[in-house]
């Protein structure tokens, strides 16, 4: 109980600079003994409250995306349905092999998401929203939050980075909202139709309320290649854990 209330601890501060949080918890969950289907449900219940101070730590960097938030936040909300009821309606083993593969590929985005960001920003004109292509993209970051989530929020980060005229920390602000109401709306679904492991969401729930406020205060301070390098680590553990 100790250690999944730490790495709620953890997850919630990482998800508020970067995002990956679950790249924390989940594999945490699988080490005490939860099926995956159920550690990925309480986990996602869970990491909400950390998702809900994290956001309230970068009010100052949201002022002014009001209109923004609002078009894109839709299709956030109608991803994670989306990749929700995908999570419940495919089997088990699909879950392992293709989460699998989503925590490999969300280890490399952590590692070249820097450099593929700057490339996407040379090659595509910023747009006050984003433009079609933003909307597009962040109904496919829901989707992908929806059903496992980890790395969303640098997926989004690059997204945004890429196709907003904005500066980084209000970007990450941007992320943070999106990525609550991806974790809401799945967090929601669970709760009615899905198994929840009850213990494991309040202890994540705490320990994340407490990161995500942590995280979004001191978080900037942190080395970015230590802090990626971290992430990657955890990444490669989770993968052990599920193939074993």
């Amino acid at each position: 109980m100790a250690g999944v209330f730490v790495a709620g601890i953890g997850a919630g501060a990482v998800n508020a600079v970067v995002g990956s949080g679950s790249l924390i918890t989940f594999p945490t969950l699988l080490a005490v003994g939860l099926p995956p289907i159920v550690a990925n449900v309480s986990n996602n219940v869970g990491l909400v409250p950390g998702g809900m101070t994290g956001v309230l730590g970068y009010r100052p960097e949201l002022a002014g995306q009001r209109a923004r938030l609002i078009r894109l936040g839709a299709a956030s909300v109608l991803g994670s349905l989306a990749g929700g009821l995908l999570l419940l309606n495919l089997p088990e083993k699909a879950f392992t092999a293709i989460v699998t593969v989503l925590i490999a590929v969300a280890c490399v985005l952590v590692l070249v998401q820097p450099k593929l960001n700057r490339w996407l920003a040379e090659r595509r004109p910023p747009h006050p929203h984003g433009g079609p292509w933003a909307w597009v993209g962040v109904l496919l970051a829901g989707m992908y939050g929806g059903y496992f989530g980890a790395a969303q929020g640098i997926i989004l980060i690059g997204l945004l980075g890429s196709f907003l005229d904005e500066e980084i920390q209000r970007v990450n602000a941007a992320k943070n909202l999106l990525s609550l109401l991806v974790n809401a709306t799945a967090a929601v679904l669970f709760t009615l139709v899905a198994p929840v492991h009850w213990t494991a969401v309040l202890l994540i729930a705490a320990g994340s309320a407490v990161g995500g406020f942590a995280g979004a205060r001191l978080g900037r301070r942190l080395p970015a290649p230590l802090l990626r390098g971290f992430i990657v680590v955890i990444g490669v553990v989770a993968i052990v854990k599920l193939l074993s």
